[in-house]
């Protein structure tokens, strides 16, 4: 088959919920191939499901998962669309039956499911050895309660569920890549060595994993970078020949930009070291990748170089990381700034009458609070009587989730107990999930892929 067609539906947990549909709609016109991918996992998204999972068995896959499936299942199905995803997060098996159950309200026949499996670690091993493995970046893991660890597998899983003859294959922790790698291995049969062909088709998941923001999404900025219609952005759709050449195009009749510039801002997208880009299936080199023209919205990439990849796999490592407590208040009118600047105050001083030991930050928007705080002395100097509109935020990290409730309650106390015409107050108290990475040999982490069954 000369070609496979591989649209994105989502880029992050939460997405457009409707970006799928027009991106269906355009793969159902194409002639090979044809894949959906929805890439909703980040970090902590995957440690929050964690936790989630630990309170309810059946629970712990994105709560979202409704959302993006059920518009686009039926007609995905129809046009022998195949859908792969990390919707799975903590529970794919979780997600499959929910599918399943979609399924059958939809009508739907003979839908198969294969789940990967495998890159949580502590099915296999236990909190104190995961607790021995040296840190390369994050805060050190030693006596801290161990919420998530999920190595990153690559594409050969997916490959191999693919294989199964699956119409949905879903997984945990990979790299967001590997869910476009993974179909290119099923379909074009590169092999394990074909390095710069693995490159490519990495590369190319490397595009569209972030949706929308390689079509205009996150890229507008108007006057210097105009994006006709973002409202109705369309979401991306890779085309990869059996030689790995890749075009870069989106769903049609959407808006949004498919450009040289937007390409090139979405490959350098945590691109670290851009000679040596480290995943489980190749170390990707894109220093002498080539952007053409091929048509409205449609850019050509080549040029990728691939080499052999790191001896060892990244684990992310997610611990206890206690409780943020904040609140927020605004102050407005005449003489706006003073009053915030009292206020703020006032929390501060509030802060060492309850005996808090933890740092408050607490900052006044509108001021430069987004690029400085009131721990240095850069803020934006403008007159106390200057009037405007000032919002004031007050927020603590503490191990007592007491604590971090108490200085969110001291910004609803402003309402009465602080300056004049405080207003629209919000209180949000949240438990936080901190990270750290380690690496571990491939042969320590077992993959293995499951049929999941419709349930009678």
């Amino acid at each position: 088959m000369s070609k496979v067609y591989i649209g994105c539906g989502a880029g992050f947990s939460g997405d457009r919920f409707d970006a799928a549909l027009p991106v269906v709609d355009t793969l159902s016109r194409c002639d090979g191939a044809r894949f959906l991918i929805f890439e909703v996992l980040a970090e902590r998204t995957l440690a929050i499901a964690q936790r989630i999972r630990m309170k309810d068995p059946n629970a712990g896959y994105s709560p979202y998962l409704d959302a993006y499936i059920e518009p686009i299942l039926k007609k995905a199905k129809d046009n022998d669309i195949r859908i792969v995803s990390n919707l799975g997060a903590a529970n794919p098996q979780g997600a499959a039956k929910r599918i399943h159950q979609l399924a059958r309200e939809l009508g739907i026949e003979g839908l198969k499911i294969a789940v990967v499996s495998g890159d949580d670690l502590l099915e296999l091993y236990s909190p104190q050895d995961i607790q021995e493995l040296p840190t390369m970046e994050g805060i050190s893991l030693g006596g801290r309660e161990i919420v998530a660890a999920n190595a990153y597998l690559g594409a050969r899983p997916i490959a191999d569920a693919l294989q199964l003859d699956a119409d949905i294959v879903l997984v945990g922790r990979t790299t967001d890549a590997a869910l476009t790698l993974g179909p290119l291995l099923h379909v074009h049969g590169w092999q394990e060595q074909d390095w710069d062909r693995i490159a490519q088709g990495t590369l190319a998941g490397h595009l569209l994993e972030c949706g929308g923001q390689v079509t205009g999404a996150y890229f507008a900025d108007p006057g210097f970078k105009d994006v006709p219609n973002l409202a109705e952005v369309g979401f991306p759709i890779a085309e990869i020949d059996v030689n790995g050449e890749v075009i870069i195009t989106k769903a049609a009749h959407t808006g949004g930009l498919v450009s040289q510039a937007t390409v090139t801002e979405q490959i350098l997208y945590e691109m670290h070291d851009p000679g040596n880009y480290l995943t489980p299936d190749v170390t990707l080199d894109v220093t002498d990748v080539c952007l053409e023209d091929a048509g409205p919205n449609r850019i050509r990439v080549t040029g990728a170089l691939g080499k052999p990849p790191p001896p060892t796999l990244k684990v992310t490592v997610s611990v206890d990381g206690g409780w943020l407590g904040e609140g927020e208040i605004t102050y407005a009118g005449p003489n706006a700034l003073a009053r915030a600047e009292l206020a703020a105050s006032v929390l501060k001083r509030r802060s060492q009458i309850l005996g808090v030991q933890e740092p408050l930050r607490v900052d006044i928007i509108g001021t430069g609070a987004v690029h400085d705080n009131d721990m240095s002395a850069k803020r934006q100097q403008q007159p106390s009587s200057a009037a405007g509109e000032y919002r004031v935020r007050a927020a603590i990290r503490s191990e007592s989730q007491k604590t971090a409730q108490q200085i969110s309650d001291e910004v609803l106390s402003l309402y009465c107990s602080g300056p004049a015409a405080g207003g629209g107050v919000r209180q949000y108290v949240s438990q936080q999930v901190s990270t750290a990475s380690v690496l571990i040999e491939p042969e320590k982490v077992l993959p293995h892929v499951l049929a999941m069954r419709v349930e009678a």
